[in-house]
């Protein structure tokens, strides 16, 4: 296991404690949850394929989307958030199929085709988590709709879309989110 995998792992694991303690000691969560309406910008962008689809018909599906905003250089808040989505993706495998994980690169400069691929590799990804990324000018427009737009990568927002096929409106959790809780959300969002 390489350094930054396990050090994201060990702080996931003191987030799980703490979010654990925190609850039992009946105080707040460690996420805000809001619902939120977001216009989803009309660009193409290339998938961990080089495979050029739009994004309003990925999100825009008759399944359920979690969406992420992630660079595969990062070593604090994005492997926190890959991890999420891989211990989601081993959760509901029965259902991994109908359900649509979607990760958009902050760093679309660096973030190629094959260093998506390897990122989702090295998370094990399972068919139905795509990596997208962009020209800067269409990342910049993609951050700005969805409110997470920041100058600097290294200060980026930890935070998780959810929408269901059946609602115009988006869940934003903002906050490390422990996958136990995107589980709950991720229930809330599928009825």
């Amino acid at each position: 296991m390489n350094r930054t995998l396990a050090l994201s792992l060990a702080y996931l694991l003191f987030i799980s404690l703490f979010t654990v303690s925190e609850a039992g000691a009946g105080r707040d969560k460690t996420y805000t949850r809001t619902l939120e309406n977001y216009e989803i910008p009309d660009v193409m962008l290339v998938n961990q394929d080089n495979v050029k689809v739009s994004l309003r018909k990925v999100l825009l599906t008759d399944r359920p989307v979690l969406v992420d905003f992630v660079y595969t250089t990062c070593t604090t808040i994005c492997p926190i958030l890959s991890i999420n989505f891989t211990n989601f993706q081993k959760t509901i495998i029965e259902e991994s199929g109908s359900t649509q994980l979607v990760s958009i690169s902050i760093d679309p400069e660096f973030d190629t085709p094959k260093a998506m691929k390897a990122y989702l590799k090295r998370y094990n990804a399972k068919p139905g988590w795509d990596f997208l990324t962009g020209t800067r000018d269409d990342i910049s427009r993609v951050l700005k709709a969805f409110n997470v737009f920041t100058l600097n990568k290294m200060n980026h927002y930890p935070v998780i879309l959810l929408k269901s096929p059946t609602d115009r409106r988006w869940v934003r959790v903002y906050g490390l989110i422990g996958t136990s809780e995107l589980l709950v959300e991720y229930e809330k969002v599928r009825k």
